[in-house]
């Protein structure tokens, strides 16, 4: 069984900073890590869509060539029927339960991360999400601290 980590948006914004700010450089290290003991990293479309967006926001456009970089060397989980129909049973289960991740009204990232993370798992893979919000995600997936992630 494969090991998968998926970005989510904190450590993926990390990585498309071209400051090269100390937390910057130690996740960039940890990825190159990652890389070197075979574990598959992958930047799934949902991640990217919350990094980009703001990068476009605010002409962050070297930011954007780092983003457009990584996602070519590691690659990309794309968004699916699937994983969008997983996303809205994530979504509905957790408002059942009063635990929503975000605003009823917003597109909640989280669910659409975990779902991703979870048909990924229906493949065969052994899925991490590699995050600074391990609280939300961890309902519904395995999600660490990327730092924390060997």
């Amino acid at each position: 069984m494969s090991r998968v980590v998926l970005l989510d948006s904190g450590p993926l914004g990390l990585l498309a900073n071209p400051r090269g700010s100390s937390e910057t450089q130690e996740c960039t290290l940890w990825l190159e890590e990652l890389v070197r003991q075979g574990i598959l990293v992958k930047i799934p479309e949902i991640a990217d869509y919350e990094v980009r967006r703001e990068l476009l926001r605010i002409d962050k456009f070297k930011s954007i060539k780092r983003l457009d970089y990584f996602k070519m060397r590691l690659g990309y989980i794309p968004l699916t029927t699937q994983t969008m129909l997983k996303a809205a049973e994530f979504w509905a289960q957790l408002r059942k339960q009063g635990r929503p991740t975000a605003d009823n009204k917003a597109l909640d990232g989280d669910v659409i991360l975990a779902a991703q993370a979870a048909v990924l798992e229906t493949q065969g893979y052994k899925v991490v999400i590699a995050t600074g919000n391990v609280n939300h995600l961890s309902r519904l997936a395995n999600a660490r601290e990327w730092r924390h992630i060997p």
